[in-house]
């Protein structure tokens, strides 16, 4: 019997995929995507869509990135209320005087970087009270418009009230007085007005626009000459601040091109019983839900398509002859709608059917209970 001895050297390990050799692996220096051979405005077009903290980082990546972030292509929006850690929307935040110094230190760099840049702007967003005399932000906003490309800026945000991360002891005055009020308030609405005057001037192509609104006779007539407008939300500015028929009416007749309105309207307790009528060949889209004690006795709306009304009770006690004298004046939504708005397709984010001109139906008339302040939908002594 023959024993085969086999030998140590056989025996091996389960074979491992063969190894590609040297001289057929990829080289180094071509494992990676050739950004820098693609044409310089689709590069530009990639960077576009970055963040300006982002943006900074890949200048710091190499020298021809470097000069492509420098680009004013790539600066086409200018953003006071969003900086990393800064980035925080909350009315009356808490912070330290150190904190707000860090901030205040970075928008004056941020205002010099896009000066620098020949910021070629499409969008502003800022949140500045422009009463502030202290800080003048009306100035640093106009020091901006002056020495930066804004003719095709299209889009507005504004809150020229308040402060992003002011601390809250330099918002309380010596004085807590309704005179001082007043006097900041002043304040407020002239430098809001100049700044509005240097915008028609400088952006006359804006088609959106949201802002804090004080509805006086020179404030609507500034907002008046902005005549691409398409989308325009206006906040109330002051409590105590009423707006007249006359002057609601003359700012969407003078519109021509408003698609989309939003309106945060608080009708003083003085001015109950006023009515009002809007009148609008464009417009398409009215959102009055967040405003309080806003009644419409006529809509020339022709073009309207959606409606969002909202009634609030205001928490007032009136004797019933009081209140059937108020409402006696009002007619009812119901046929404000369907006299004056031919296209309305939909009423507080319901779709309505077609007959509803001809005839109301259960669930028309449980929106117009949220909606309609006259007596058949708000018989109550709490108003």
């Amino acid at each position: 019997m023959t024993t085969n001895i086999i030998s140590p050297s056989v025996i091996m390990s389960p074979r491992k995929r063969p190894l590609v050799p040297v001289s057929s692996r990829r080289k180094a220096a071509d494992d990676y995507f050739p950004f820098n051979f693609l044409p310089v405005e689709c590069q530009l077009h990639v960077l576009s869509f970055l963040n300006e903290v982002d943006k900074c980082s890949c200048a710091l990546v190499c020298l021809s990135w470097s000069c492509l972030v420098r680009s004013w292509k790539l600066w086409r929006v200018a953003d006071y209320s969003r900086r990393g850690v800064f980035h925080l929307g909350q009315e009356g935040l808490l912070v330290s005087n150190r904190e707000f110094e860090r901030w205040k230190s970075w928008v004056h760099h941020y205002t010099h970087h896009l000066i620098s840049r020949r910021a070629s702007l499409l969008t502003l967003k800022a949140s500045f009270d422009l009463g502030d005399r202290c800080n003048k932000w009306g100035e640093l906003l106009s020091h901006l418009l002056d020495n930066v490309h804004c003719r095709d800026l299209s889009h507005l945000d504004l809150n020229w009230t308040f402060t992003l991360l002011e601390p809250l002891d330099l918002r309380v005055h010596s004085s807590s007085s309704s005179h001082q009020d007043s006097i900041t308030k002043m304040d407020q609405v002239t430098s809001f007005q100049e700044l509005l005057t240097k915008l028609t001037h400088s952006c006359p192509r804006i088609s959106k626009m949201r802002l804090h609104f004080d509805w006086s006779d020179v404030s609507v007539s500034l907002l008046t000459q902005f005549q691409q407008l398409r989308v325009l939300e206006l906040k109330y500015f002051w409590v105590f601040k009423g707006v007249t028929s006359s002057t609601l009416q003359t700012l969407t007749k003078s519109l021509p091109n408003l698609k989309s309105l939003t309106l945060h309207i608080l009708v003083p307790l003085r001015n109950l019983g006023i009515s009002y009528t809007l009148e609008s060949l464009s417009l398409e889209f009215l959102d009055v839900s967040p405003s309080r004690g806003l009644v419409f006795s006529c809509l020339k709306l022709p073009a309207l398509r959606e409606l969002r009304a909202k009634k609030i009770v205001r928490g007032i006690t009136l004797d019933r002859r009081t209140r059937l004298r108020i409402q006696s004046r009002w007619p009812c939504l119901y046929h404000v709608l369907r006299e004056g708005t031919p296209k309305l397709q939909a009423l507080n984010n319901e779709r309505l059917l077609p007959t509803w001109r001809e005839e109301s139906y259960g669930e028309l008339s449980a929106i117009l209970e949220q909606s309609c302040y006259c007596v058949q939908h708000l018989d109550s002594w709490l108003w």
